[in-house]
């Protein structure tokens, strides 16, 4: 899905990493959330509370899923799943769109 639309959205944004790392948040109609960001180059710990969908919609990178010994890289546009509380690591080599969708139950 490349458009979204009749969302909702939170102005104040999500800044991790000295500012590497920025997105949105947004709710969906249905009710449910993602956000939308962009990745400057580096190396990335997330840890996650929920389940997430991760499409990584441009970019050069690498990943390491939680269970994982060795980093993998992604041909964008590509997505991948993360469990509930785990954490995986990201080695972004260009500017990297993405969106993270939540799963909940």
């Amino acid at each position: 899905m490349t458009k979204l639309e009749n969302i909702s959205m939170i102005k104040e944004a999500n800044i991790y990493f000295d500012g590497k790392v920025n997105s949105r948040t947004i709710f969906l109609q249905d009710g449910s959330k993602q956000t939308l960001g962009v990745m400057q180059p580096g190396e990335y710990t997330f840890d996650t509370n929920e389940a997430e969908i991760m499409e990584m919609m441009s970019g050069e990178l690498e990943i390491r899923l939680p269970g994982e010994s060795e980093f993998k890289k992604l041909n964008t546009p590509e997505s991948f799943n993360v469990p509930a509380n785990s954490s995986f690591d990201l080695k972004i080599k260009t500017v990297t769109d993405y969106c993270c969708s939540y799963i909940t139950d």
